[in-house]
């Protein structure tokens, strides 16, 4: 199997934003990517059935591994309303399809702060204390919330 040649980060982005759209599509969802200069919201999306509709972030790997980087800003209130959602994927092999995470962003607040605090809490490599920065991480190498896509209706 040919793996995917290694994109650039803004590639890699929209290339997540496009297969969110396409699956939620297939799911029944009315998905409609936003324009470059929004940041918060990738994809505005309403359930045919129900009428309900969601904010979602989107956030791409191409590692292979359940971390995603993410900014200081994701741990606001600001992104806990109940009908913000984001989507974490991992890009796979060409022929294989990408991993979801589906998150209720108050649950990605809780988190990238609660991960935030034990890594300042932990010494670094040389036993240093860490220095705060804006950088966060969300981490859910267990898949707790991996195609968790019923969150969504």
């Amino acid at each position: 199997m040919k793996n995917l040649e290694k994109l650039p980060k803004g590639l890699t982005g929209i290339s997540g934003e496009y297969f969110v759209a396409a699956e939620l599509s297939r799911r029944g969802f009315m998905a409609s990517i936003t324009l470059r200069n929004n940041d918060s919201v990738d994809i505005h999306a309403s359930k045919l059935s129900s009428g309900k509709i969601f904010a979602i972030q989107v956030k791409t790997n191409q590692r292979g591994k359940r971390e995603w980087t993410m900014s200081k800003k994701s741990e606001l209130e600001l992104h806990s309303n109940e009908n913000f959602f984001y989507v974490f994927v991992i890009l796979k092999k060409e022929t294989e399809r990408p991993e979801y995470f589906i998150v209720p962003s108050k649950d990605v607040a809780g988190e990238v702060k609660r991960q935030h605090a034990d890594w300042l809490a932990k010494p670094g490599k040389m036993g240093q204390a860490h220095n705060d920065n804006t950088l966060r991480k969300f981490i859910d190498q267990k898949g707790h919330y991996l195609e968790n896509w019923e969150l969504l209706s």
